[in-house]
């Protein structure tokens, strides 16, 4: 089966000609259209403070998607616990768990760039000792039985439907040997590297954890589908170049290290970002067994992520469906 999925962080750079506005309104339109065309997951991020206008505030975002849509699953990958009250937060995913079906899920990372933990008031350093005991907290919250917290009673309620599959992100081996810990699902991101899967096995079978699972992910930042790849790559590459460069300056452990290329050749040459024909998207979802799309790839104009859209509806999703039939 080849997974398809929506990203969105809605950063609009300085030389972007779209406001944060007209992002957020078509980010909302795509949602709605993906969901109707069967696609099946959008992912949302979070970050603070950035000049881009990154979103700071995917839970928000996450309850206007699930409005829009109607079967889709929806992945605030990855929401930062140590920045939030943890009791707000889990009061917050309870109402966004009831309003979406059950359509939400959480990816707990610890957080990495400072200037976010300045801008919260909270200690870097204690960023995974936080982790562990908002999970901690979160998880008796969504019981919705009193319990005592910090020398107070804590009682969250309505209840979610169910107890959340947390998943914890992290790309090396003390994050997934802490994610068997805390027994959840562990997310290595794009990060390649066979150890990770690997200590999260063994730290499961030495605690024995036996519900323990690798949240699968893609390993590359975003496909763009054209019958023109060519014009369309000069067209998306100053916004991809962007993307790849701002990461690379946070130094972002988290989402495997994006490239941190100089050019936009250099960058297409990574592979990171794929502007392929309808044929090679094929091709290239059943290898990786997903395709993911970032049709307002930071700060691109709406009407290009349109046409990648249209495109795999039209002559994508066919193909692969019709193999899966």
């Amino acid at each position: 089966m080849v997974t398809t999925l929506l990203r969105y962080d809605l950063r609009v750079p300085s030389f972007a000609t779209v406001t944060h506005a007209q992002q957020y309104a078509a980010c909302l339109e795509q949602c709605a259209w993906a969901d109707a065309q069967g696609i099946d997951a959008v992912t949302l991020a979070e970050h603070h403070g950035s000049d881009d206008g990154y979103l700071p505030s995917p839970m928000t975002l996450a309850a206007a998607v699930a409005g829009a849509t109607k079967r889709m699953s929806i992945s605030v990958a990855a929401i930062i616990p140590p920045l939030h009250d943890p009791i707000r937060l889990a009061e917050q995913f309870a109402v966004l768990d009831l309003v979406s079906g059950g359509r939400v899920n959480l990816i707990a990372v610890p957080g990495y760039r400072p200037q976010e933990f300045d801008m919260a008031g909270v200690d870097r350093a204690a960023r995974w000792q936080l982790l562990e005991e908002y999970v901690g907290v979160m998880r008796q919250a969504w019981t919705g039985e009193p319990f005592e917290w910090r020398g107070r009673t804590i009682r969250v309620t309505p209840k979610p439907r169910a107890q959340p599959t947390l998943i914890i992100g992290g790309v090396t081996e003390a994050a997934a040997r802490r994610a068997a810990r805390l027994r959840a699902g562990y997310n290595p991101s794009s990060s390649p590297d066979p150890r990770l899967p690997q200590a999260y096995h063994d730290e499961c079978a030495k605690i024995g954890f036996t519900e323990g699972f690798i949240a699968p992910s893609i390993p590359i930042a975003a496909v763009h589908v054209s019958e023109d790849p060519e014009r369309d790559w000069a067209r998306i590459a100053p916004h991809a170049l962007y993307e790849a460069q701002a990461y690379a300056t946070w130094k972002d452990p988290v989402l495997g290290g994006r490239p941190a290329a100089a050019t936009t050749e250099e960058l297409r040459a990574t592979g990171a970002y794929r502007v392929v024909t309808p044929d090679e998207c094929v091709a290239l979802g059943r290898e990786l067994g997903g395709i993911i799309l970032h049709p307002l790839l930071a700060g691109m104009p709406a009407e290009l992520g349109w046409a990648s859209l249209e495109l795999l509806a039209a002559k994508v999703l066919p193909q692969l469906r019709g193999a899966q039939s």
